[in-house]
């Protein structure tokens, strides 16, 4: 255990961040120490945190880069410091999803799980059972159901967890451990409890007849976990839910018993199940007192739990809350500014019109104290608080002016110029304070997105004030001292006051004049434009292209343009057929708790996002393989189709990505018929249901791989069968009738080896392998390629195996060496040997594998 004490001076360091600056290239460079002997532990688990700490950062590794990483770090087994092997497990977990031939450490991770050294034994299960895949996991299965039932409380939550984690991927075999997981939930242990009460319950998810038997059996009798306690309350509060009979009431009658109890965690969660249950209010006042004695505690944890559930009941039953309004407002000076926020939007959400203004006042002391996400949050709060009562406009504009003036960054000012913007759109009372506070902010405003903004409202409210004349100065200011997008944005508003009111046309004109002679092309363009029409005195033009001017929908536009420079360029373009831009009412949530900023899928999690709209996709397993596209079509054909293919252990999807180039015809009910040799079972085909023009959609083919590996190889024919519509090229609406049937052939496809196997070029310690695997079974063949280039002979044997390069030795004799993992699990390991002779290039191949069959499949797809 003395590996686990920290010196003195380290716990005294109090420096920054060590890992601020890291630079991923050094620390893989870095992990060549591992290779040093003896072992140094210290340095190990330095570089480790490293990479863990880049890998949960969102660091993205290499394939060949994360796979020699890995292996470098299985050499860490030989060190028996408790430390490092437990940091050598977290890097495995965290590198097996980026590397390749992971399943290589199964046997040091089963050996470290079936040893006696507890230290090691939870972590090992966790790691062993993240990178096993279904087809390998009945070889650990009988450890796994001794390790469930392990008397090592640490061993057996392990365990579960994993078990809970792999039921996922294969549940049936899971649900063979049920004995063991029903004894593991009578466990002293809390987590165990827990655990194991956890994976029951997610086998019995859709048996509810079985989750009844499940949670009453603990009705009766003392449950010492809280954990486990808060699990059944939300397995009951699920039953509750779904059934409104009188059945039920023994598990509600649980819930509000569990309010009762001595954990503060149990009473949170009895609280919380009751107040989101589908209950009349007076139900939930038991639940809402405990929530407003949390709101008094000492206790940041609980203050933060009763504020936090208190405003999302607010969003439902704002009248449940007004009961709480004394212990909310004490809130408001919580040192903890999440609880304080949340105290005063739940506060502003339910307070009456009589509180407004005591309301404004306490907010203004807390308010600069909280960063600028609270203060948004705030914002939205008020500006919903004035619509619920329109004659507070006056002290509510005049609190959002003021929070104008205070410091802060553009998201914060654009909240709160919107929050006043919509005030005077939607209360005519509010218009002329409202406006004066935005005339006095854009005079110091540095944002010119939000100047641009609060010009566009001037001018579009402006005109129809009592003193319009009032706001020119404001206007016109900006033409002097702002940039160029800004000084544009004025001159448009100067002119829909010229527009709107006669009596200040000549002023207007004298300022556009003096606009022409702007540095800015845009500036002087549009003094010009307005200047012009203002002369003509024509009405309908000044309505159309000054005041009322009607908003494209700029992707219709672009594409009526794009079709009028193919088809009519020599005819005048004609804007009205173009759709208006629809204006699309947003309605925000009563109180918004949690501020997140968007994230940037991935290409696996768009692939996944995109196959989970398979009917029972979770059958197939997980997925092995994913293959570059192939084009199916020509580039410049009327339907272009693109196919993905993506590998399972027993199956395939072919995903036919399908483009309609078209613009005057729409395509239903289309699918793939698919002509597949014998050996291969089509299962379903999932047909798009209709292709609208420049808009890709899929078509899915689920194909059953056959059971001998030497049959899984096969070229495919394919073709588009659909029903073609005409429709109008501008609008997309199909003319009437059923239209007529139409196929569309596409290029053949095959499944090969390359599409079956992951493989890489070989490791330094490739010989090793190659020798400790001579008892293997193994194949070999001698081949005469048709190439008169030795090196591009080897590209094309490399691309047949699935290889990613070849490492040349000579330049007359190259061989290829490789590893990799079969469909199924099955690794194999690859050798060639090429040579130039006088009748062209000869190979000789060598195939070692477990499986004899798959060494013939490969054989078979260089012959």
């Amino acid at each position: 255990m003395s590996s686990f004490k920290r010196d003195k001076k380290e716990e005294e360091d109090s420096g920054g961040n060590p890992y601020e600056n890291l630079d991923i290239t050094i620390v893989l460079q870095e992990t060549r120490y591992f290779n040093e002997t003896p072992v140094n532990p210290r340095k190990c688990i330095h570089i480790l945190s490293k990479i863990l700490y880049l890998l949960i950062q969102g660091e993205k590794i290499a394939t060949t880069d994360a796979t020699n990483v890995f292996f470098a770090t299985t050499k860490l087994f030989q060190s028996k410091n408790v430390m490092l092997r437990r940091m050598v497990y977290l890097c495995i977990k965290e590198l097996s999803t980026m590397a390749q031939d992971i399943i290589i450490v199964t046997s040091s991770l089963t050996k470290d799980m079936t040893g006696k050294e507890d230290l090691y034994r939870p972590a090992a299960i966790r790691a062993l059972c993240s990178i096993t895949d279904s087809t390998m996991l009945q070889a650990i299965e009988r450890y796994m159901k001794q390790a469930i039932v392990d008397r090592n409380p640490a061993v057996s939550s392990a365990a579960l967890v994993s078990a809970l984690h792999l039921s996922s991927s294969a549940p049936d075999l899971v649900r063979r451990w049920t004995n063991e997981i029903l004894e593991a939930i009578n466990s002293e242990d809390t987590m165990v409890s827990y655990h194991a009460l956890g994976i029951a319950a997610s086998l019995k998810k859709n048996d509810k007849l079985s989750t009844v038997k499940l949670i009453t059996r603990f009705f009766g009798s003392s449950v010492k976990s809280p954990y486990k306690l808060c699990l059944l309350i939300r397995l009951a509060a699920q039953i509750v839910e779904s059934d409104d009979s009188d059945s039920s009431k023994c598990f509600m009658d649980f819930i509000e018993y569990c309010l009762r109890h001595k954990s503060e965690m149990v009473i949170y969660e009895a609280a919380h199940a009751i107040v989101n249950l589908n209950r009349p209010v007076k139900d939930l006042a038991p639940a809402v007192s405990v929530l407003q004695l949390f709101c008094g505690s000492s206790k940041a944890t609980l203050r933060l739990a009763g504020a936090r559930t208190l405003a999302s009941l607010t969003v439902k039953r704002p009248t449940a809350v007004a009961a709480c309004t004394v212990d909310l407002e004490n809130l408001i000076s919580d040192p903890n500014r999440s609880v304080a926020t949340l105290a005063v939007t739940t506060l502003l959400a339910t307070g009456a019109e009589s509180s407004v203004d005591r309301l404004m006042k306490q907010i203004s002391n807390f308010i600069s104290e909280i960063s600028d996400e609270f203060k948004i949050i705030v914002v939205q709060a008020i500006r919903r608080l004035c619509t619920k009562f329109p004659r507070k406009h006056q002290s509510i504009v005049a609190f959002l002016a003021g929070m104008l003036r205070d410091e802060g960054g553009l998201e914060f000012k654009a909240a709160i110029a919107d929050a006043i913007i919509e005030i005077v759109e939607e209360n005519p009372d509010a218009k002329e304070t409202g406006l004066a506070h935005l005339c006095e902010f854009i005079e110091d405003c540095e944002h010119s997105a939000l100047a641009v903004r609060i010009l566009h409202l001037l001018g579009r409210e402006g005109p129809k004030s009592r003193q319009p004349s009032r706001y020119i100065r404001f206007i016109y200011n900006r033409v002097i001292l702002e940039s160029g997008p800004v000084r544009a944005a004025a001159v448009s508003a100067v002119a829909q006051f010229g527009a709107q009111r006669p009596e200040m046309l000549s002023n207007i004109k004298v300022l556009l004049a003096r606009c022409e002679l702007d540095d800015d092309d845009e500036v002087r363009d549009r003094a010009i434009f307005y200047n012009a029409i203002l002369d003509s005195r024509d009405m309908q033009l000044i309505n159309d292209y000054i005041v009322n001017v009607v908003t494209p929908d700029l992707i219709s536009l672009e594409r009526t343009l794009r079709n009028y420079i193919t088809d009519k360029p020599e005819t005048e373009f004609d804007i009205t057929t173009v759709p208006k831009e629809e204006i699309k009412d947003v309605h925000e949530e009563v109180v918004k708790i949690d501020v997140k900023k968007p994230t940037q899928k991935t290409i696996d999690e768009i692939y996944k996002e995109t196959l989970s709209h398979i009917p029972n996709i979770d059958r197939l397993g997980p997925i092995f393989k994913r293959m570059n596209p192939i084009e199916l079509t020509e580039a410049e054909t009327e339907y272009t189709v693109r196919l993905y293919k993506h590998i399972f252990g027993r199956h395939v999807v072919l995903q036919f990505e399908c483009v309609n180039t078209l613009n005057d015809q729409l395509l239903e009910q289309v699918h793939v018929k698919l002509e597949a040799p014998p050996e291969f079972n089509i299962l379903s085909i999932i047909p798009c249901q209709k292709l609208i023009y420049n808009k890709p959609d899929s078509i899915f083919v689920i194909v059953e791989l056959p059971c001998a590996f030497l049959d899984s190889l096969g070229t495919f024919g394919a073709s588009l069968e659909f029903t073609v519509k005409d429709c109008d090229p501008d609008t997309g609406d199909p003319d009437a009738g059923d239209g007529y049937a139409d196929t569309y052939p596409l290029e053949e496809f095959e499944i090969n080896c390359s599409d079956q196997m992951k493989a890489e070029i070989a490791r330094d310690d490739f010989e090793d392998t190659w020798e400790y695997a001579s008892n293997t079974p193994e194949v070999s063949d001698t081949f005469s390629l048709p190439y008169n280039d030795i090196k591009e002979a080897a590209k094309a044997v490399c691309q047949h195996l699935a290889l990613p390069k070849a490492t040349i030795s000579d330049d007359s004799i190259q061989e290829i060496k490789g590893c990799g993992i079969f469909r199924g699990g099955a690794p194999v390991l690859m050798k060639a040997k090429l040579i130039m002779v006088k009748e062209g290039i000869t190979m000789k191949l060598t195939i070692r594998s477990p499986r004899e069959d798959i060494a013939q499949l490969l054989l078979s797809a260089i012959g």
